[in-house]
């Protein structure tokens, strides 16, 4: 009877074990220790920060990914600032030298408007040389006329020499009116061209001797002398 009652005891000494056991176990989520076989406790909270590990290191992985596209795009959004900075300048560069150049030709088809005008050097020095071969003739018994070949013949290189400045200055002033120029430039171009066809027309004139004929020697005058 006595080792009966012992094994029984013993067996619900065990049973109550097992209980405390399973009743721990179902309660470690909040934190209660958790007795196991071989004596040592374990709290909920711990094994719940340990379940969040991998979590933690997930998050820590992805920190550097963010911060590398965040780098990227600040270095992208630069190099397309200075991409633009670039085309600016560029652009603000490009039309600075065609209105220089339409501005110089524009000033020079005003100076040869102006010396189709009022006459050259040139035609000054061709003139005079004209007049200088003239008396070379009369000496020389090559020309007759002696007033064709001191006067006129200079008269009409003169008109001649004016005409080509007057045609030059208005080619040079078509030239820049041709495209978009600043105000400034086309007034200067338009001053070319008017001064252009004015010499124009007035070369003609000398040329053809329409402002003033020829002088001529009145009849029986040669013989008189």
């Amino acid at each position: 009877m006595g080792t009966t009652t012992d094994k029984r005891t013993d067996d619900a000494t065990n049973d109550d074990a097992a209980a405390t056991v399973v009743k721990t176990t179902a309660v470690e989520g909040d934190g209660a220790p958790e007795t196991t076989t071989d004596g040592t406790e374990e709290t909920g909270k711990a094994k719940g920060e340990a379940g969040k590990a991998p979590a933690g290191g997930e998050s820590s992985d992805t920190a550097p990914a963010t911060t590398t596209d965040a780098d990227a795009d600040a270095a992208s959004d630069t190099d397309a600032e200075s991409d633009a900075d670039a085309d600016a300048d560029a652009e603000d560069a490009t039309p600075e030298e065609p209105a220089a150049a339409a501005g110089a030709g524009a000033v020079v088809a005003a100076g040869l408007g102006l010396a189709s005008v009022t006459g050259t050097w040139l035609s000054t020095l061709l003139a005079e040389r004209q007049t200088l071969l003239g008396q070379i003739k009369l000496q020389s018994g090559k020309a007759t006329d002696q007033i064709a070949a001191v006067y006129g013949a200079p008269w009409h290189t003169t008109a001649l020499v004016n005409g080509v400045f007057a045609v030059l200055a208005m080619l040079v002033a078509a030239v820049v009116l041709t495209g978009r120029r600043p105000a400034w430039v086309r007034a200067v171009a338009w001053g070319g061209l008017v001064l252009g066809l004015l010499g124009l027309v007035i070369s003609a004139g000398m040329y053809l001797d329409l402002f003033a004929s020829m002088p001529s020697l009145p009849k029986g005058a040669g013989a008189g002398a």
